[in-house]
């Protein structure tokens, strides 16, 4: 039986926790500098997730995984939340490239841009939730009964 997380809407999500991912030491001076750099919209979306305030669910901050530093992480669901800021703009193959690593690793990506987290941070919530909902949880009806 997989361990429930939480409850979004009543819907149990279940762990999808992604053992022994690659870590790259030699980023670690590069995750300090994002960090202190304090991007607004990664803020904004820290504020309304940090301290498990989003549904109970732990959200890490700038995260090593391989040679890349993802903007957010949760562990429990081997999720990646990407916000894309005009730094992406030209960097499609990359943001490919770099998705398809991530994806082959067992972990799923939330992609949203830095214009909807500062304008429209409701509808990036509820869009969140969904991507949750659909891909770790469970519907009442689909349960065997």
């Amino acid at each position: 039986m997989k361990e429930i997380v939480t409850y979004i809407n009543r819907i149990p999500i279940y762990r999808s926790f992604v053992e022994n991912l690659p870590y790259n030491p030699r980023l670690k001076i590069l995750l300090k500098e994002k960090r202190k750099a304090r991007i607004l919209s990664e803020v904004i979306f820290w504020k309304k997730v940090r301290a498990k305030t989003f549904y109970e669910i732990d959200f890490d901050r700038q995260r090593i995984i391989g040679n890349y530093i993802v903007d957010f992480y949760v562990k429990s669901l081997g999720l990646i939340i990407e916000i894309d800021g005009s730094s992406h703009d030209e960097k499609e193959v990359y943001d490919g490239i770099r998705q398809e690593y991530l994806e082959s690793l067992g972990l799923l990506v939330f992609r949203i841009t830095d214009f909807d987290v500062r304008n429209n941070l409701d509808l990036v919530m509820k869009e969140l939730e969904d991507f949750i909902i659909q891909h770790y949880g469970t519907t009442p009806s689909s349960k065997i009964e």
